[in-house]
C-alpha cells in the first residue's frame, strides 16, 4: 500500500507520510518550517486514523495503548538503520530514476522488517500509530521517544551519506 500512497501522491505534497523525511527536506531545500509542521502532524494524524480503522476491521477495541516493550539499544540501533537506509535509498532513488522511488521505498521497508530487531517502524509517525495498539506491532508509549530519536539520528546520517555519494548535486540529497 505503501507503494500505491508514494505513487499516486499530489505532485505538491511530495508524498511527505514520514516526518524524518520531511525534515530532512526542510533542511537541504527552502522549504518553510509551518509547511514541514504541518506535514509532520498530517502524517501523525494519518498513522492514527489508520490504527483506527485497522482496529475496527478487526473487531479490537478501538482505543487502545500498547504494552510491548521495544526498548534497549539494540532496538534503538535497529531504528536508526532502519531510517538511514531509507533515506539514502530514497535520495539514491531520487538521482538515477525518479520514478522508482515508490518502489524503492516499498522494497526496503519490506526487506528492512526483515534485517532489522525493531521491524523497521522507520518512520515518527508510524512509531506514534503504533503506541496506541496493543497488538503485536504496538510499542510502549514510555518507549517512543528513543524511537524517534534514533530514527532522526538515522535519517540525518543518511542524508550525510548521501551527500558524500553525491557530493554538490542538488538531488543526492
Amino acid at each position: 500500500m505503501l507503494v500505491v500512497l508514494i505513487t499516486h501522491a499530489r505532485p505538491d505534497l511530495g508524498a511527505h507520510f514520514n516526518p524524518a523525511v520531511s525534515a530532512r527536506v526542510r533542511a537541504r531545500e527552502s522549504v518553510g518550517a509551518r509547511r514541514v509542521g504541518c506535514l509532520c502532524a498530517g502524517a501523525d494524524r494519518g498513522g492514527i486514523a489508520g490504527v483506527l480503522v485497522a482496529h475496527g476491521m478487526f473487531d479490537e477495541t478501538l482505543f487502545q495503548l500498547s504494552t510491548k516493550a521495544r526498548s534497549g539499544p539494540a532496538q534503538w540501533l535497529s531504528e536508526a538503520v532502519a531510517a538511514f537506509g531509507l533515506v539514502l535509498a530514497i535520495l539514491l532513488t531520487l538521482r538515477v530514476n525518479p520514478p522508482a522511488v515508490a518502489a524503492s521505498v516499498g522494497l526496503y521497508i519490506t526487506a528492512a522488517y526483515w534485517f532489522t530487531a525493531s521491524t523497521s517502524f522507520a518512520n515518527p509517525a508510524v512509531t506514534v500509530a503504533r503506541a496506541i495498539s496493543d497488538t503485536f506491532a504496538g510499542i510502549r508509549p514510555a518507549d517512543v521517544a528513543p524511537f524517534i530519536v534514533a530514527q532522526f539520528v538515522g535519517a540525518v546520517a543518511g542524508m550525510f551519506v548521501s551527500r558524500w555519494l553525491a557530493p554538490g548535486r542538488r538531488d543526492g540529497g
